[in-house]
């Protein structure tokens, strides 16, 4: 064997363990996007199974406030069905309309002091905020990981691995612009 033989077979041997390493780390970010998504899901499902049990004891207190209990139903059931469709960008306009309705419910709830004092209701707010609490801190999480596969995919050499064995670039979480602008606490309160 010639030594010219012997560099280009070195050459590939590194080259091969390269795209090797590459692709490990690809497969590593889609793994990591999906448990991270997998997490805000057990989350959403968990809020999901909370809510009736919320608007069931609001409607006992509060029957001059149907419209606010409606519009908290239809953004659960907007929010289960992109979830279920894992359409993110319906997910995240349903979860502005749903925390936009949330936020309605428990302002309207201050004018109910019987509401206000059911344990039931209380411990139900409080899950329900727990809940979101974590809904926000694993979309923070999901988002990251979301973004080290989009760069990933796109920075050389990896680009090239990634396009061709389809690694492909995934969609962050993004609430709607409800849900990041600043209430209108008048609104809330009349």
């Amino acid at each position: 064997m010639s030594i010219g033989l012997i560099i280009v077979l070195a050459v590939c041997v590194v080259a091969l363990a390269y795209a090797v390493l590459i692709y490990n780390g690809l497969v590593n970010l889609k793994h990591s996007v999906a448990k991270a998504w997998s997490n805000i899901d057990v989350l959403l499902k968990q809020r999901h199974d909370e809510l009736p049990k919320l608007v069931e004891v609001c409607r006992q207190y509060m029957a001059h406030e149907k419209d606010t209990l409606e519009r908290v139903t239809a953004a659960r059931s907007a929010v289960f069905a992109a979830r279920e469709r894992t359409d993110l960008g319906q997910l995240g306009m349903a979860e502005g309309a749903l925390r936009q309705g949330l936020g309605n419910l428990f302002a309207l709830s201050e004018q109910y002091p019987a509401l206000k004092a059911d344990e039931q209701f209380s411990h139900l707010r409080d899950r329900i905020s727990q809940i979101e609490n974590a809904i926000a801190d694993r979309r923070e999480l999901y988002n990251e990981s979301v973004n080290l596969n989009n760069i990933r995919i796109e920075e050389f050499p990896d680009l090239i691995i990634a396009r061709l064995l389809a690694f492909g670039p995934r969609q962050l979480l993004e609430f709607s612009l409800e849900e990041t602008s600043n209430p209108d606490l008048r609104q809330l309160f009349n």
